[in-house]
C-alpha cells in the first residue's frame, strides 16, 4: 500500500500544496512553510526539521487543519518520512542505559510503562529487531515521540532527540492505516 500526503503552506488547506508519496529530508525545495496537511493513504512521521530532526508527530489517514496547534511545533513541518506496513511479529530490545548497558528486556507487544510492567526506570538505548514502533517520553503514550523502525539505536540524541529517555512504547500496526 502507498502513502500519500499533502502539504499546504497555509493553515486550512490553503495556499501553495505540495503532494509526497515517500521520504522527504527538505520540504523548503517544494513549500515555503507547512501549516496544515492531509494524508489521504498511509501513515507518516512529519518532523519540524529538515532531516528528520526535532520533534516528531505521527500521523495517520486525515485532515490537519493547523498542523502547529495540533503538534505544539515551535515551527511548521520540514520533513516527513513515510512509514510502511509492517505483517509479522514485532520485537525490540530496551536497555536501561545508553550504549546497550544496564537492565534490559525484551517487548513483543504495546508497553505502557516500563516501570510498572518491568521494574525498569528508563530506557535510554534499544534495538529494534521486528517492526516500526512509537516511543513516548511520558507513561501511557503521552510527551513528545519518536519513531523507531528497524536497526541499533545506541543513544536518541543521535536522531536528534534531547530528551535520552523514553518511559512507554506502542507498535505501528495495520489498524494505524
Amino acid at each position: 500500500m502507498m502513502g500519500k500526503i499533502i502539504f499546504y503552506e497555509d493553515k486550512n488547506f490553503q495556499g501553495r500544496s505540495y503532494e509526497c508519496m515517500s521520504d522527504c529530508s527538505d520540504m523548503n525545495s517544494y513549500i515555503s512553510r507547512c501549516h496544515s496537511c492531509r494524508v489521504e493513504s498511509g501513515c507518516f512521521m512529519v518532523y519540524e526539521r529538515p532531516n528528520f530532526m526535532g520533534n516528531q508527530c505521527f500521523m495517520k489517514r486525515g485532515e490537519y487543519s493547523d498542523n502547529m496547534r495540533m503538534m505544539n511545533m515551535s515551527d511548521c513541518i520540514k520533513s516527513c518520512r513515510m512509514i510502511p506496513m509492517h505483517r509479522g511479529q514485532y520485537r525490540m530490545k530496551l536497555y536501561e542505559k545508553e550504549n546497550f548497558g544496564g537492565q534490559s528486556m525484551e517487548l513483543m507487544d504495546d508497553c505502557d510503562s516500563i516501570m510498572d510492567r518491568h521494574r525498569m526506570s528508563d530506557c535510554q538505548s534499544c534495538n529494534v529487531m521486528d517492526g516500526h514502533w512509537l516511543m513516548y517520553e511520558q507513561p501511557n503514550y503521552r510527551g513528545r515521540m519518536m519513531y523507531m523502525r528497524p536497526g541499533e539505536y545506541r543513544n536518541f540524541r543521535d536522531q536528534g532527540y534531547s530528551n535520552s529517555r523514553f518511559m512507554s512504547m506502542k507498535r505501528i500496526t495495520d489498524s494505524c492505516f
